[in-house]
């Protein structure tokens, strides 16, 4: 757990040693801010929900998300430093599980700075707290869902600009599944697969404060998967 605890701290002072952790956070804040006000016309709807932010949520992530994994792997072999890190007394799922944690870690700062906009909303009228905490509890499973995939296609490559792509397209593949533009193609019973299987479906379940444990193992399960994913890439690299 030390061991974990490290790389992750490694991980967090590397990202805010650099560009990234600001301007992620800004971007994240801002964008999320701009969608719920402007876009999703938050006072022209005339209810004191954050369903505007939930809304956009999603997208956000599905954007932003490929922009934090991408360096995770690709640039520790960009600078060769792979190497020193596969000959540290550090098991290779703790290397893993602690570049998971920074960048979880930081998602997390991005949703904690919109947590003062449902503080004003609630002094704005009778806010459903409940729709809200489900809310943010599926922005962090889907965010590390999301994070996890992209950790495995950084072990995949050492081109940071393609493991942003690769990335980007398999999340969006994953999100894709649950739409309903892509549903309306098949039969009810195909479709109801597929929606089970996209994680745009299920953060909408859980964001209208309908947690189920369903919901919960699904995100949890891709997440573990992607993860070992990410292991077994990392194993064939010391093997190499």
């Amino acid at each position: 757990m030390n061991r974990t605890r490290s790389t992750a701290l490694r991980e967090l002072r590397a990202y805010f040693h650099s560009p990234i952790a600001y301007v992620f956070v800004l971007v994240f804040t801002m964008t999320a801010l701009f969608t719920f006000f402007n876009v999703n016309g938050f006072f022209s709807r005339g209810q004191a929900d954050l369903r505007g932010l939930f809304e956009s949520i999603p997208l956000l992530m599905l954007l932003l998300v490929p922009a934090l994994t991408m360096r995770l792997w690709a640039e520790e072999e960009k600078q060769g430093t792979i190497e020193i890190l596969l000959t540290l007394p550090v098991r290779d799922h703790q290397l893993v599980l602690g570049k998971f944690l920074a960048s979880w870690a930081l998602l997390g700062v991005g949703l904690a700075l919109t947590v003062p906009l449902a503080v004003t909303v609630s002094r704005m009228g009778n806010l459903d707290w409940g729709p809200v905490i489900g809310g943010y509890v599926g922005a962090l499973l889907l965010g590390a869902a999301y994070l996890s995939i992209g950790q495995f296609v950084s072990a995949m490559t050492e081109n940071q600009i393609l493991a942003f792509i690769l990335a980007l397209v398999l999340c969006g593949a994953f999100y894709g599944l649950g739409s309903e533009a892509f549903l309306g193609l098949f039969s009810d019973q195909k479709a109801a697969l597929l929606r089970a299987l996209g994680t745009g479906s299920r953060f909408q379940s859980i964001a209208r404060g309908v947690i189920d444990l369903r919901d919960l193992l699904y995100y949890a399960s891709l997440t573990l998967f992607f993860l070992a994913l990410s292991v077994g890439a990392l194993r064939a690299k010391r093997w190499a």
